[in-house]
């Protein structure tokens, strides 16, 4: 296995509250009160929408997409949500400090180094500049125990602390009263709204993890149970399938690489904006610019 990177969940597509649109020649983030899915291709005019949004809006009275019905991958909630405080480069979006609130792997001028992390409020190497940063991994299951792709998965990223600490909490809980069946339960993800004193009395939109419409814990524990029982007599291993997360999470330093720049920093530093052209080019110039690092030191020997 090839080290110094992350070995991540299969995904196949996007889910994000809200869209990029383009003003003044920057590409800025637009919130909303329902989700989009989208693929992995992103053109001028923004990512292109997954099949799947379609097929799930098309069945809402109004035509928004507020719930998303899911399974997650793992029995362990740490494995479907990754979330650390994480300072960022604005102008490449490599990490460059993540940290748990009490250890830190911050990249220095003498390689990686493991420091104390005082959170983002105490922190006077971050400059107010580091933020949380979750990245949540989810199967969409339009019918329950749909498991045509049991692996591929779509990614929600999300600097939000109410979705993060919502999400968390929502993980661990069902794994505790499922009877660690965390990755059987047919759960959906669902828009909530709130306003706050920070919000001026304007309603902020976060991400919930609950039961899917039409069901009680009774029924959704009952399906679990099920399914468990079902992928066990087709050989399905679970603990074999979380510990192969856990090794491909720790075989890198930083889970996000170069393809997801654009994404970061639209998350994290919406208010810098990305120049639209840049979206076309930036991975272009960026393998460009490694190849010619490369000649560079071949032709000093």
């Amino acid at each position: 296995m090839l080290k110094g990177f992350a070995l991540t969940p299969p995904t196949i597509g996007r889910i994000s509250i809200g869209q990029i649109i383009e003003k003044n020649g920057k590409r800025l983030p637009k919130k909303d009160d329902q989700f989009t899915i989208t693929s992995q291709i992103q053109t001028s005019e923004g990512w292109i929408k997954h099949p799947l949004d379609k097929a799930l809006r098309s069945q809402s009275a109004n035509g928004k997409l507020r719930e998303i019905p899911i399974q997650v991958l793992f029995n362990q909630p740490d494995l479907n949500l990754r979330a650390e405080y994480c300072l960022f480069d604005r102008q490449t979006a490599r990490p460059i400090c993540t940290g748990n609130g009490e250890t830190c792997l911050r990249h220095t001028p003498n390689g990686f180094e493991s420091l104390s992390c005082p959170s983002p409020e105490h922190c006077e190497f971050a400059s107010a500049g580091c933020k949380p940063y979750g990245r949540l991994n989810v199967v969409i299951t339009p019918e329950p125990n749909h498991d045509k792709d049991p692996i591929g998965s779509f990614v929600f990223r999300t600097s939000g602390f109410n979705s993060i600490r919502t999400l968390a909490s929502r993980l661990s809980y069902f794994q505790a009263l499922s009877g660690n069946r965390l990755a059987c339960l047919p759960l959906a993800l669902k828009i909530r709204g709130k306003s706050t004193r920070q919000s001026y009395g304007q309603p902020i939109y976060y991400v919930d993890l609950t039961l899917r419409d039409g069901t009680d814990l009774e029924s959704t524990l009952e399906q679990a149970i099920n399914l468990e029982q079902k992928r066990l007599e087709m050989g399905f291993d679970q603990s074999a399938l979380d510990e192969a997360a856990k090794r491909g999470f720790g075989n890198g330093y930083f889970e996000d690489d170069e393809d997801t720049i654009e994404s970061v920093i639209e998350e994290f530093y919406p208010e810098a904006g990305i120049n639209a052209q840049s979206v076309s080019t930036s991975s272009a110039n960026s393998l460009t610019d490694r190849m010619d690092q490369q000649i560079q030191q071949l032709n000093r020997h």
